[in-house]
């Protein structure tokens, strides 16, 4: 089933899932891409909206991250928040400086509801708390855009030229602390973009189950069950979809609490499927020994899951797959393209070059830890 999509370009704001998330809580699809995309890439991608993110630097640093003037020109909504703003207003022609007095935290912010952004939104007041996190501004928007909020130390909280489907707010709406924030990019994706909302874990459920039992066919799968949440609902899916063609492994690499492999074991002993419990910490232990970089341990750890679950397939006969329960976090804090590696998770940054299965199944790796739950 494909999704109307909503892209986040992030430019190293510390919000950039939360934007995402909160973008899914709409009922949109969202992911996150890193500025340095290729502008052809994301249009080929034909996203209903873009979302620029927030981030630490100055626009009129040479070396701050930026993008090609092409992207207002594909006729694409665009909302650019706090950096993005202004980014935005920067690349189009107007000015940036450095804040006279600096916004943080929580602010009075005065709105124009004749605003799209605003007016969308259900008893919207004249003014109402924003959250600020800037020491530049906008002190001049571009040519045809109207400034649609100010506050009392910043005269363009936020502008937008309809006609271009060009947007900006200077504050985050992706946070609690702002009131309305939610419904501010409800308004964006669903008014603005003319999103309907089809993102829901029903309709993800049974997309899942039909993409995971068209794969596997006749094949076997082998499921990496931690025990947690992810691995647990993993589990669950792919019992509905393949059956007994699933083994789970549970790995106890010596790091767990104390007996918790075996209440993990007795956890699953009443859901009917194939499952099995290695006793690996020997093992797993002897490769750390004397390691002490935490990138190192995890790039090791992630390969010893992978050579386990290797040698335990060829007990069973042929499996053709491995499955995870990775998700969207895990893909984005590992680094995709440019962004930056948070840390590498055993599942993604950690695993080896070569693999000895035919592919690797992940069926929630498009959802946040919240939505693995719902579903």
């Amino acid at each position: 089933m494909e999704h109307q999509l909503i892209i986040v370009v992030d430019f190293g704001g510390q919000y950039n899932q939360l934007i995402a998330r909160r973008v899914r809580e709409c009922g949109v699809y969202c992911e996150v891409w890193p500025y340095r995309t290729d502008i052809a890439k994301i249009a080929a991608a034909k996203p209903s909206g873009i979302i620029f993110t927030g981030g630490p630097n100055s626009v009129y640093d040479e070396k701050s991250p930026h993008i090609g003037k092409e992207i207002f020109e594909l006729g694409i909504p665009i909302l650019g928040i706090c950096y993005g703003a202004q980014l935005m207003a920067y690349t189009l022609g107007g000015k940036v400086e450095t804040c006279t007095v600096s916004e943080y935290g929580m602010t009075e912010t005065f709105y124009d509801r004749a605003s799209q952004i605003f007016g969308g939104v259900s008893g919207m007041p004249d003014s109402a708390i924003s959250w600020m996190s800037h020491t530049d501004y906008v002190s001049q928007v571009p040519a045809g855009f109207t400034v649609t909020a100010h506050t009392k130390d910043c005269p363009a909280a936020a502008f937008e030229c309809p006609e271009k489907k060009l947007y900006a707010v200077q504050f985050h709406p992706e946070v609690n602390h702002t009131q309305h924030g939610l419904a501010m990019l409800n308004s964006f994706v669903r008014y603005v973009c003319g999103c309907t909302g089809d993102w829901t874990m029903k309709n993800y459920a049974v997309s899942a189950i039909e993409q995971v039992r068209a794969k596997v066919g006749d094949g076997k799968v082998l499921l990496a069950l931690s025990g947690g949440v992810d691995s647990s609902v993993c589990a669950a899916l792919l019992a509905r979809a393949v059956g007994d063609k699933l083994t789970c492994i549970f790995v106890d690499h010596g790091f767990m609490r104390k007996n918790e492999g075996d209440e993990v074991e007795q956890a699953f002993s009443g859901w009917g499927i194939n499952f099995i419990h290695v006793n690996a910490k020997d093992r797993f232990l002897a490769r750390l020994s004397g390691v002490s970089e935490p990138e190192e341990k995890r790039k090791i750890i992630g390969e010893e899951f992978i050579r386990v679950f290797e040698a335990e397939s060829k007990k069973i006969g042929k499996v053709d797959f491995l499955a995870q329960g990775t998700i969207y976090p895990d893909v984005i804090e590992s680094g995709t393209g440019d962004a930056a590696v948070i840390k590498s998770h055993h599942n993604v940054g950690g695993l080896p070059d070569y693999v000895d299965f035919k592919e690797i199944i992940e069926p929630l790796r498009l959802l946040f830890k919240d939505e693995v739950r719902a579903l």
